[in-house]
């Protein structure tokens, strides 16, 4: 497949066609960015004397849960897998849903996330990626820079991904326009709405300010630096069973938490692929809820693996029994 047609698969419209402009981020915005990120990674760190002080209930691990699950869903299924790959189609109230829960996971607006991860696929480990680990040599030093770089110091670059290039099928939605100008609401809603549950279930201001800490601030870290490890720790450490362009690598411990990204040398192979977890084994969660969307009839055109498919794009073929749906030919 040549870079053309790949880029045609990926959804980038053609070089030339599109305006390539797009301003630096403001210092005002760069506040922001770090305001989003330094305040729950704080909240991260506290969690142990809040938790050895006797602050953490019941209540708020099942609110933590609750919001977790929404919003990590949100950026996987959502940000990712549907509006980014186009990995099955939705109907408008399940579109508008993943675009809300995404946003309420505090990563930006749907159309730079967009933007910058087809990007990062259109130059996936070479110049041109947004957040490559490898961005400055291959020493022991250098990739520990890198790997600083790619999970949160790329987020501050002047060189921001062009929404016009990458994501105008994003820009051009009404409904996603919509929920774009909504994003402060919906910020603020993603902080507040965990300590007004904890505040009604126990009846207490103690109750609503420990769960604006639990599924507040640290739910959002723990979502935050998720899905940042996925562009570091994934494109450094762990397996690469598949054939891909780049240094994409598998790290299972990390697929409970990234609800199955972290089988990311498959996605590098196969990027429109629904599922990403296809050997035997692999737990993705994503690929389960867009299953149930589908049997739902919320969900069509679900780009499925193939098991032929994914077992020819295995380094070592004595590996295809592990693809799931696997048959092999038969031998005349």
């Amino acid at each position: 497949m040549s870079l053309a047609e790949l880029d045609l698969e990926l959804g980038f419209p053609p070089e030339g066609e599109v305006d390539l402009t797009q301003a630096p981020p403001t210092v005002a915005m760069k506040i922001a960015i770090g305001i989003f990120i330094v305040a729950p990674t704080v909240a991260l760190l506290a969690t142990i004397p809040m938790v050895w002080g006797g602050w953490l209930s019941w209540v708020d691990l099942g609110i933590l849960a609750l919001f977790w699950a929404i919003t990590g869903v949100g950026i996987t299924v959502g940000y990712h897998r549907y509006f980014t790959h186009g990995s099955f189609k939705a109907v408008r109230p399940v579109k508008i849903a993943l675009a809300i829960a995404g946003s309420m996971a505090l990563q930006g607006s749907l159309a730079q996330w967009v933007a910058d991860h087809r990007k990062h696929h259109k130059f996936s480990d070479e110049v041109g990626d947004p957040h490559s680990p490898w961005r400055f040599g291959t020493s022991h030093r250098a990739v520990a820079k890198g790997l600083v770089y790619a999970h949160v110091t790329w987020l501050f670059d002047e060189n921001q991904s062009s929404i016009r290039q990458y994501a105008p099928d994003i820009a051009d939605d009404p409904d996603l326009r919509a929920i774009s100008r909504w994003f402060p609401a919906i910020v603020t809603a993603s902080l507040l709405l965990p300590a007004l549950l904890g505040g009604l279930l126990t009846w207490s201001w103690v109750g609503a300010l420990t769960a604006f800490f639990w599924a507040g601030l640290v739910r959002i870290a723990v979502v935050h630096h998720v899905t940042w490890s996925i562009n570091s720790i994934c494109h450094v450490y762990g397996k690469r069973p598949f054939k891909a362009r780049d240094l994409s690598s598998n790290v299972a411990w990390l697929a409970i938490p990234s609800f199955g990204e972290s089988w990311h040398n498959l996605h590098h192979s196969d990027p429109t692929c629904a599922r990403h977890g296809v050997l035997r084994g692999q737990i993705d969660p994503s690929a389960r809820m867009i299953r149930t969307l589908e049997v739902l009839k919320l969900a069509s055109d679900v780009r499925w693996p193939k098991p032929q498919r994914i077992a020819a794009r295995l380094v070592d073929p004595a590996m295809r029994t592990r693809v799931r749906g696997y048959v092999e030919p038969e031998t005349t």
